[in-house]
């Protein structure tokens, strides 16, 4: 099965009802999204599939077949994205654990909406954070909201 990963045509000859998640980890070694619930739930695991933020632990990877995924390394590769240079500037990450994929959903969300309001922040960022930086991570959304 072929898909392109960060802009670059690969090809993946495992079971196609292996997760997404397993395959950008253990065949292609790109290790920044993360393994949380494995059920959907916590959104550590939010990649880009033709564009639109999906929880790759739940999503065999015969779904994505043709289709462009964007991993947090895709994303840029100097982390100059808009959310990751707001990210870094409101000290958004503690453990940093569920950010790739924090990072991942607001880079979709700008996309979609490019000044959102707080009720669109809230609805997108359905992603749990253990260390509670809910509001910084709005206020990064917003920062880069005024950058674009």
């Amino acid at each position: 099965m072929q898909f392109i990963l960060n802009a670059t045509s690969v090809a993946f000859d495992g079971d196609g009802q292996t997760p997404l998640l397993w395959v950008l980890r253990e065949h292609f070694k790109l290790t920044g999204t993360k393994f949380g619930c494995g059920a959907g739930l916590c959104g550590a695991c939010t990649v880009h599939v033709d564009g639109q933020p999906v929880r790759s632990c739940v999503l065999p990877v015969s779904a994505i077949a043709g289709q462009p995924v964007t991993t947090i390394e895709g994303l840029s590769r100097d982390r100059s994205h808009p959310i990751q240079k707001a990210w870094m500037d409101k000290d958004v990450p503690q453990c940093g654990y569920c950010q790739s994929g924090m990072v991942m959903a607001a880079a979709a969300l700008l996309k979609a909406h490019p000044r959102p309001t707080d009720a669109q922040i809230d609805e997108a960022m359905t992603h749990l954070c253990r260390c509670a930086t809910y509001h910084r991570i709005r206020e990064a959304i917003h920062a880069a909201a005024s950058q674009q």
